[in-house]
């Protein structure tokens, strides 16, 4: 997947935000201000929220990839190195192979090197390009050993074990976390078959009820309000679950999505 630069995404949210007001717009003078409207707005809140939700998803699985290129990378420098191999070189030759989007970053390091760039210059541009927490890291480490007047090369060896480490502990903790996130969806599934049940049974012959202090006098606004609370549980219930797999609260955006989808198809089609 490719990366998606800062430029792209504040393109993509401004052009999501004037199709939102474009529909939000054109159902207002469709329909006016009634009840209607609410499925012009939901419908435009997923035109804000999808394309930020997808972009950041594409960035995270390209910025994983990354990470899990590194010890390779660090391995064959290592491996080049045993055998006599400079570390500019090394880096050459490193930059012929398949590490994945590491291969486009490391091709751009090895051609700053190639005019006149000091290795620690191509190594701190390659981490601001990269962005990611173990590329930023790891080099300032690596800059450090070679600072020290140490051999670079005999670094990248521990320095491809700990982001080994930090890998495994990292899928350990998204394996841990699996559950509370199925848990956040079975919450969900729950609320919707009981207001399902509710509107089956008890609501049927209610009219003109106080509920949460707001008179309503038809099912319809009974339909309303629980509509909404499912959307701002979808929605919020989808940031937690990215917040506990993924350690990001914009990486839940893609669980919100879903969770809203589900409880809208579910009220609209089972009440």
């Amino acid at each position: 997947m490719p990366k998606i630069e800062k430029r792209i995404k504040r393109t993509a949210v401004a052009v999501s935000v004037l199709v939102a007001i474009t529909i939000i717009v054109f159902g207002y003078f469709t329909i006016g201000f009634t009840a209607g409207l609410d499925d012009f707005m939901f419908f435009a809140f997923l035109a804000v929220v999808s394309p930020i939700a997808l972009l950041n998803y594409i960035d995270y699985r390209w910025r994983k990839s990354v990470d899990e290129h590194l010890p390779d990378l660090f391995r064959s420098i290592v491996q080049a190195q045993e055998t006599g191999i400079i570390l500019s070189t090394a880096l050459e030759e490193a930059a012929k192979r398949d590490y994945g989007p590491l291969t486009a970053e490391l091709r751009k390091m090895t051609a700053q090197i190639s005019w006149g760039a000091s290795f620690e210059e191509a190594l701190l541009s390659f981490a601001q390009r990269v962005g990611t927490v173990l590329s930023l890291r790891t080099v300032p480490m690596i800059i450090e050993a070679s600072r020290s007047g140490g051999k670079v090369e005999k670094v990248f060896d521990p320095m491809g074990k700990f982001i080994q480490s930090t890998l495994m502990l990292e899928k350990e903790r998204k394996t841990q976390t699996r559950p509370y996130i199925a848990i956040i969806y079975v919450a969900l599934f729950v609320f919707l078959f009981t207001i399902v049940i509710l509107f089956k049974t008890f609501f049927t012959n209610v009219e003109g009820v106080a509920l949460f202090t707001m008179p309503t006098t038809s099912l319809m606004d009974l339909k309303r309000i629980f509509l909404h609370l499912t959307l701002i549980q979808g929605f919020f219930g989808g940031l937690v679950a990215g917040k506990m797999g993924e350690g990001s609260i914009s990486a839940g955006l893609k669980h919100s999505i879903v969770m809203m989808l589900l409880g809208y198809v579910a009220l609209r089609f089972f009440l």
